[in-house]
């Protein structure tokens, strides 16, 4: 093998590690976009002067997630969904953009959903029954 093939293989090896590598590093990233989001479809949202609660409905799960009208500074934000009959599950904390997923397994039950962003919330009442 001539020293010309020698270098084109050397330089297809390292240019296939670099491409490993940049994958290596975007996919926790692709990963933690993709967690803060719900799947399924979306039902219903519930506007509120800070913000707004976006819930989504998938083979008799319900997600929610509290989004911030105006992401910026860290600030009070929480998201709760319930199923009747069952305790409530909560996200909340400091949060610059979302509070939230939370999923719960609702079957046929209503469900209650609240969200706050600040001092402002909202909260739905019995839906999806």
């Amino acid at each position: 093998m001539g020293s010309g093939a020698i270098r084109r293989r050397s330089a297809l090896g390292v240019a296939v590690l670099t491409v490993a590598g940049l994958l290596a590093l975007a996919a926790p990233g692709t990963a933690q976009a993709a967690a803060s989001t719900c799947s399924g479809r979306q039902v219903k949202t519930l506007p509120f002067a800070t913000g707004s609660v976006q819930i989504y409905k998938r083979d008799g799960y319900v997600c929610a997630l509290t989004l911030a009208k105006n992401p910026g500074p860290k600030r009070k934000m929480s998201v709760t969904v319930q199923a009747r009959g069952n305790r409530p599950v909560t996200d909340k904390g400091r949060y610059t953009r979302h509070a939230g997923p939370v999923t719960v397994h609702a079957g046929r039950r209503c469900v209650r959903v609240a969200g706050s962003v600040g001092s402002q919330s909202v909260s739905s009442g019995w839906i999806l029954c």
